[in-house]
């Protein structure tokens, strides 16, 4: 990526991913509500789970393991879709965030996409 405004929009949008995450993590820590507390299997998946999300924040941030945190970052959030789906619930969020993973990933690892189009 050699243009400034494409860096700023690349990072942008995995600023933006990343604040979803964050937020995310943060409300399964601090014990998120009652619904997902029963839905998830109790509070000590809740706490499970925003520790992977920090990690996985972690590892999409750090430049050199990005490619594999953008992976991690999609597989998580098709699980997500996939609970949504079984139990219900509206799936449009996860999908709006799965799609903004994805934008984020095909700015700032081009070779991604490259290799996905074969």
């Amino acid at each position: 990526m050699k243009n400034k405004p494409m860096r700023i929009l690349s990072w942008t949008v995995t600023g933006l991913v990343t604040l979803i995450f964050l937020a995310s993590a943060t409300f399964k820590l601090m014990g998120g509500d009652e619904a997902m507390r029963n839905g998830l299997g109790g509070a000590n998946n809740l706490i499970l789970l925003g520790i992977l999300e920090i990690a996985i924040i972690a590892i999409f941030l750090y430049p050199r393991t990005g490619v594999v945190g953008a992976l991690l970052m999609i597989a998580y959030m098709g699980g997500a879709i996939a609970v949504h789906f079984v139990s219900g619930q509206p799936m449009a969020l996860p999908i709006l965030i799965q799609g903004l993973i994805w934008i984020s990933s095909a700015l700032r690892f081009p070779e991604l996409i490259q290799r996905l189009r074969g």
